[in-house]
């Protein structure tokens, strides 16, 4: 294990003491992490995890690891995740690099990235703080490089066992292949099928295992190519069996070779909780710490699931006039103070203003209605200190898929649910928030507004091509 290098570690974590307040013991958490952890502790850090592990709540878990990243204590990873076996397929070191499709090799097949579905958000520690193996891939075994670094042991099977300790024991090697060399893999399976496949390219094979016990070692013949294996038959008998494997590339290729018993063909994974590129889109701490990660692809990356506000102040051209621009500008903006509180609190992220106007985006809707109603307290409680009550807050809330785009340089949605979300808060009046019914029927939403009195409408919003149920709620 190497030691952390002090001259480094020490300026970057106290810039990290004094980034934001944090919890108790949180700081000395990570430090311990940091100088006793083990290499594999320290690559590809789950903070969803870290959190359950150690007693940190989720959002405060986020933050410390966005703000240690932005303090350069790590390294943020993106890693786009085949559902079905777990393979890292591809990782990123910035979202600029992500691109809206990718395709498993394992699994032999593509996949639509989504943010808050297989897009997973990992830390490593920085190479400057404290050198691992895992900064040095190229330099690991073909073996720990396979299952190590490119599958994640956070896709469990539905006996609760992560997939890659399964495919560990059905392994019978995972080998780098020299340029005009022969590999061998010796296996004895009795059923099933074995497949061989390169986790950085599309070479891949499959034998199915029939017919009566072989009498003598069978030997197969396979000639591995960049993206495919040529194969000599498709079926092999029970028993003993070498396969000869030639790279016939000009580049040196990996090969693992497995077997799969019968009964166990790959299903839908569960997945330990672990932090979307979703979810950390919609956390304040990010945009404005990483004001340089956007997305380049030229047609976005989807959102599964979003919930987003609009919020307009009533009357404000009238408090223009009758106040002048600019106190209503300061006015205004200490609103815009307010209701961005109101939204980090609430697990959510402010993604624009728009002249007196602010457009937040939440992971989940009961977080979005909390932060509403805080958001009119908080205008109430500023009203308090003045003699007219200038800012009357109105409030509209949608939820549905959505598009993560760059605009203007900077993260933004676009898409269906964002142009309800801004017709559904023009519905609403003064002192009211309205909410669809995509929200209304969301989990916890129910229980916010039990003391409140809600009301029920269709309304044919212009240019939306069906009827929408909308729920005003008076404050």
């Amino acid at each position: 294990m190497d030691p952390t290098n002090e001259n480094v570690f020490e300026p970057r974590f106290a810039a990290l003491e004094t980034a934001r307040a944090w919890s108790p013991r949180v700081l000395s958490r990570l430090e311990s992490a940091i100088r006793r952890g083990s290499d594999r502790s320290l690559f590809r850090i789950n903070p969803l995890a870290f959190g359950f592990n150690f007693g940190i709540a989720q959002p405060e878990a986020i933050d410390l690891f966005i703000h240690a990243s932005a303090a350069g204590l790590f390294e943020m990873d993106w890693l786009l995740l085949c559902p079905m076996c777990a393979c890292v397929v591809e990782s990123f070191s910035s979202l600029t690099s992500v691109e809206d499709k990718y395709y498993c090799p394992m699994c032999r097949c593509d996949y639509e990235s989504t943010l808050d579905d297989f897009i997973a958000v990992t830390f490593t520690v920085s190479r400057a703080v404290r050198p691992i193996a895992f900064h040095s891939m190229k330099n690991m075994s073909a073996t720990d490089y396979c299952f190590e670094c490119r599958m994640t042991a956070d896709g469990l099977r539905p006996d609760g066992l992560p997939l890659v300790e399964v495919f560990k024991g059905l392994s019978h090697g995972a080998n780098y292949l020299s340029p005009n060399t022969i590999t061998l893999y010796e296996a004895a399976s009795e059923q099933g099928y074995y497949f061989g496949y390169d986790v950085d390219s599309r070479a891949y094979f499959e034998y199915l295992i029939e017919g009566p016990p072989a009498s003598k070692p069978q030997i197969v013949r396979v000639l591995y190519t960049e993206d495919a294996c040529e194969l000599s038959a498709r079926t092999v008998a029970p028993g003993k069996i070498t396969f000869e494997v030639e790279n016939i590339a000009k580049k040196t290729g990996l090969l693992t070779i497995c077997s799969i018993p019968p009964g166990g063909e790959r299903t839908k994974l569960q997945f330990v909780p672990f932090l979307t590129g979703g979810r950390l889109l919609v956390t304040q701490s990010f945009r404005e710490l990483f004001r340089t990660e956007l997305i380049r692809s030229a047609e976005g990356i989807g959102v599964r699931d979003l919930t987003v506000i609009f919020t307009d102040i009533q009357g404000s051209t009238a408090l223009y006039e009758r106040i002048g621009d600019l106190k209503a500008l300061s006015l205004v903006q200490q609103h815009f103070e307010r209701l961005l509180q109101a939204t980090i609190v609430n697990n959510g992220a402010v993604i624009k203003t728009i002249g007196d106007a602010v457009m937040a985006a939440f992971e989940k809707p009961s977080d979005a209605v909390c932060a509403a109603i805080a958001m009119w307290e908080e205008t109430e409680r500023f009203n308090e200190f003045r003699q007219n009550k200038d800012i009357v807050l109105k409030v509209g809330i949608h939820r549905g898929p959505s598009i993560a785009v760059t605009f203007n340089e900077r993260l933004d949605y676009f898409g269906r649910t964002v142009n309800i979300a801004a017709r559904v808060q023009d519905h609403a009046d003064g002192n009211e928030i309205c909410i669809s019914e995509t929200v209304r029927i969301a989990p916890g939403v129910d229980d916010l507004l039990a003391s409140r009195i809600v009301t029920k409408e269709q309304i044919a919003f212009k240019g939306i091509d069906q009827m929408i149920t909308v729920f005003r709620v008076s404050l």
